[in-house]
């Protein structure tokens, strides 16, 4: 399927995902939200498709944020749907049975923030910037992040952020626990697919477990996540993937995962 602000190219099981409608700073409207719903999901069930990198086009943005021109007509109801939409698709981001990582390139505002939030980790390049600045135009974080920025950071630093709406740099970010690490924008997506692919060689099954862990347990008390943690660890017997991981291991090899 033809995307008209997507693009896509999957090598070595690593997909990224160009977010393009760099005339407007890479902004995310109804159909930019819409395609990203379609194409994710399309991802998630394919199985060749190992990590997932999502970006922006150009060099000034990753995404600046909601598409202020769309939103400036909501009315109370459309406003909610709109909310909820972008709600939708951070949620199937941080539900999806693959490794998402964000490589923030430029700007990530608002709901670029957001989506980058959703991500599993973030790489950002030493020229990004990250912000909240929805106050300034007299509303607030609608696509989860007075949630999600909480959550990561705390609740002190989050209501620094979103209440100035002040942006603040990659290296401050990654002194705060936004982004996992900081590149020069040259090596940002060689250093991220780097990580990707060494993600992609590894036992998918016992990634996606992984990730299935840390986010459902995050959402329970620690005894219960303890419990769902040996439940998916027991599960794992029963794959191709644990016999071939612990065989090469003992065999000295490398070992070569199917997912299943």
């Amino acid at each position: 399927m033809e995307f008209k602000y997507l693009l896509l190219e999957t090598n070595d099981g690593v997909t990224t995902l160009t977010i393009n409608r760099r005339e407007a700073l890479n902004s995310l409207n109804s159909s930019v939200l819409a395609e990203l719903e379609c194409a994710l999901y399309q991802l998630d069930l394919d199985a060749a498709v190992k990590v997932v990198i999502i970006t922006g086009a150009g060099e000034k943005a990753f995404i600046a944020g909601g598409d202020i021109k769309e939103m400036s007509e909501l009315s109370v109801f459309r406003g909610h749907a709109f909310s909820r939409i972008g709600q939708r698709v951070m949620l199937f981001i941080e539900k999806m049975k693959k490794p998402v990582i964000a490589a923030v390139n430029g700007f990530a505002l608002g709901g670029g923030l957001e989506l980058a939030l959703a991500c599993d980790f973030i790489y950002a390049s030493e020229k990004a910037k990250f912000g909240c600045p929805e106050v300034g135009l007299g509303v607030m974080p609608g696509f989860g992040g007075t949630q999600n920025l909480a959550r990561l950071i705390g609740p002190n630093k989050a209501k620094e952020m979103i209440f100035t709406g002040k942006m603040i740099t990659a290296q401050k970010a990654l002194s705060w626990g936004i982004v996992n690490e900081v590149f020069a924008p040259e090596e940002l997506m060689e250093k991220t697919l780097e990580t990707a692919r060494e993600i992609a060689g590894k036992g998918t099954l016992g990634v996606r477990y992984s990730k299935d862990s840390i986010v459902g347990g995050l959402n329970m008390a620690k005894e219960d996540g303890f419990r769902y943690e040996a439940s998916l660890f027991g599960v794992l017997f029963a794959t191709e993937d644990q016999r071939e991981g612990m065989c090469a291991f003992v065999e000295k090899r490398k070992a070569e995962f199917k997912g299943k």
